[in-house]
C-alpha cells in the first residue's frame, strides 16, 4: 500500500492491521530462509566456492545482503532478487503496450520499460494472413493495421546487439486489442506463469495480465487476428463509400456495440484489479475472480468497491486464504 491513501474509521484501521500483520507472518513462514534484508548473513559453503552476485557484498568473511529480497542461486553464484523492482524485460514474455510512435518498417511500443521496444513489421501477420516478403506497398498501409495510442499484445523476442528491445506478435492471439481498458500496475505484482492470456468465459471478458505490469480487461474476441483485417476491409470501404450512405448498417452497428452487461464486468474486473494492487497483494486470475465473485455476494455496486470497507473484506479474506492453505501443506 505504499503511495496510496484509503480513509478508514478507527474499527478499520484494526481490522486491515490485523488481516496484514497475518499475511505477514504467513509469508515470513513460508519465506525464513530465503527472504533477506539489509545487512543479513546470507549461509554459503565456502568449500565449494562461491560467486557473488547482484545485491551482496563480502564483509568480514561473510556474504552479507545489500539489497532486501530473495536469495537465488544458480550452481555456484549467489545473487539477490529484489521483490519491489522495475520491469525486467525476458524472452518469452507476454507483453501490453502503446504505440508511441511509426518508424520505417517498425512500430514503437511503450512497455513500462525504461526504453520503447520495437515491433517489426517483418515480425507480425499480415492482414491478409500470407507469409510473404513485406513490400513498400505493406509499409505504406501500416497505419491501418497500428497507429499511435492503440493498445497492443505481443510477445519479447529478445534484445538486440544495439540494446533495443524487440517483440513479435505473429500468433493469432496477439495484435490489437479494443472494447476494453488498460490498467498500469507494479511489475512484481504479476507473476509469469505459463499462461497469461485468460478468457473468463462467466463474464465474457478477455483478461491479459502483462509481465510489464500493463493490464487489459475487455470484451471477448474469439479471434484477434479479425480485428485486422476488419479495419483494413473498413478502410477500403469509407474510401469507396458514397456520399449517399452516411448510416451505418445494423449488422456494423451490432459488431461494433458492447452490452451493458459486458462494460459492467469489465469495470468490475478492472476495480478487483485496482483493489488488489493497491493492497500490495499479488494479482492473479483466481484472485481476481474470487475478489469479483466476493463484491457480487455483497450486492455492491461497480463504484463501492473502491471504498474502505470493501478494501479491509479482501484483505481478510487473502489472510483466511493464505492460512487455509499453509494448514493444508502444513
Amino acid at each position: 500500500m505504499r503511495g496510496f491513501q484509503l480513509s478508514l474509521n478507527q474499527t478499520q484501521k484494526l481490522r486491515l492491521q490485523r488481516a496484514l500483520e497475518q499475511l505477514e507472518s504467513l509469508s515470513s513462514k513460508s519465506n525464513s530462509n530465503a527472504s533477506v534484508a539489509v545487512a543479513d548473513t546470507i549461509p554459503v559453503n565456502y568449500e565449494d566456492g562461491v560467486l557473488k552476485g547482484h545485491g551482496t557484498l563480502d564483509l568480514d568473511g561473510e556474504v552479507v545482503a545489500t539489497l532486501c529480497g530473495v536469495v537465488e542461486r544458480v550452481n555456484k553464484l549467489v545473487y539477490i532478487r529484489t521483490l519491489r523492482a522495475r520491469y525486467k524485460p525476458e524472452t518469452g514474455d507476454i507483453i501490453v503496450g502503446r504505440v508511441t510512435e511509426i518508424a520505417p518498417k517498425r512500430w514503437r511500443l511503450d512497455i513500462n520499460f525504461s526504453q520503447d521496444a520495437v515491433l517489426m513489421l517483418s515480425s507480425m501477420n499480415l492482414p491478409d494472413g500470407i507469409q510473404r516478403r513485406r513490400t513498400a506497398v505493406d509499409e505504406l498501409n501500416m497505419r491501418s493495421i497500428f497507429e499511435e495510442n492503440d493498445i497492443v499484445c505481443a510477445e519479447v523476442r529478445g534484445f538486440q546487439h544495439d540494446g533495443s528491445l524487440h517483440l513479435q506478435a505473429r500468433s493469432q492471439k496477439y495484435g490489437k486489442l479494443e472494447r476494453g481498458q488498460v490498467l498500469t500496475i507494479s511489475p512484481y505484482l504479476v507473476k509469469r506463469r505459463k499462461q497469461h492470456l485468460h478468457y473468463l468465459e462467466e463474464f465474457g471478458v478477455d483478461l491479459i495480465l502483462g509481465c510489464n505490469g500493463f493490464i487489459w480487461v475487455g470484451e471477448h474476441v474469439e479471434a484477434k487476428g479479425i480485428l485486422i483485417e476488419d479495419q483494413t476491409d473498413k478502410a477500403e470501404q469509407l474510401n469507396t463509400k458514397s456520399s449517399s450512405s452516411t448510416f451505418m448498417s445494423l449488422e456494423e452497428q451490432e459488431r461494433t456495440y458492447t452490452s451493458l452487461e459486458t462494460r459492467q464486468n469489465i469495470c468490475r474486473i478492472a476495480n478487483a484489479v485496482r483493489v488488489l494492487a493497491n493492497l500490495g497483494f499479488s494479482v492473479t486470475v483466481e484472485v481476481i475472480k474470487e475478489t469479483v465473485n466476493l463484491s457480487s455476494s455483497l450486492n455492491l455496486d461497480i463504484h463501492e468497491m473502491l471504498g474502505s470497507e470493501f478494501y479491509v473484506l479482501v484483505a481478510e479474506g487473502e489472510a483466511t486464504r493464505k492460512s487455509m492453505f499453509t494448514k493444508k501443506k502444513g
